[in-house]
């Protein structure tokens, strides 16, 4: 794990290639493939091969969350 590009999500250390759940209209889940810092504490990029479901990223194959937002 590249400790450089890791964030906490419920007080576990995750990194590229880690799957989360986050919320976007319905719960849904993303693997990280990139971990940006911003204003707001740790963002995760996350990646769905299929796309993502919901009226606001329906059909994103990739979406921006707040590690904070997210669970295992």
């Amino acid at each position: 794990m590249n400790f450089n590009k890791t964030a906490l999500v419920e007080g576990q250390v995750v990194g590229i290639g880690d799957v989360v759940c986050f919320k976007s209209d319905i719960e849904q889940s993303g693997t990280i493939v990139d971990i940006k810092d911003s204003y707001m504490g740790k963002s995760l990029v996350l990646q769905s091969e299929f796309g993502f479901e919901g009226g606001y990223i329906g059909g994103e194959t990739i979406t921006t969350e707040l590690a904070s937002d997210c669970w295992i």
